[in-house]
């Protein structure tokens, strides 16, 4: 596995969006080309333990802390790897 969390500055939607749909795919038990990234997460019956694990994963593999409500408030792959890239930005910013 490519360690993206090491390039930060490499990071786009599209690259996002592929290491979400891997981790959720895997989370309720489906092949990546199963999920669709415009679909609401809460539709494929995701729950909140598994929004949590996701959680604990982003912050894992990209050092970044999210709130455990992030898939609901984001609830499509796409909304959510476009507010990682914002969380980048802004951790960029900051001079992290």
């Amino acid at each position: 596995m490519t360690d993206i969390a090491a390039r930060p500055a490499q990071h786009t939607a599209q690259s996002l969006g592929v290491w979400l749909v891997d981790r959720i795919a895997v989370y309720l038990k489906r092949t990546p080309d199963q999920i669709d990234p415009t679909v609401p997460l809460a539709e494929y019956g995701l729950d909140s333990v598994a929004a949590l694990s996701l959680c604990g994963d982003i912050e894992e593999d990209f050092d970044l802390v999210l709130e455990p409500t992030v898939a609901w408030d984001y609830p499509t792959i796409e909304a959510l790897a476009t507010h990682l890239l914002e969380e980048f930005e802004t951790q960029s910013g900051d001079g992290r």
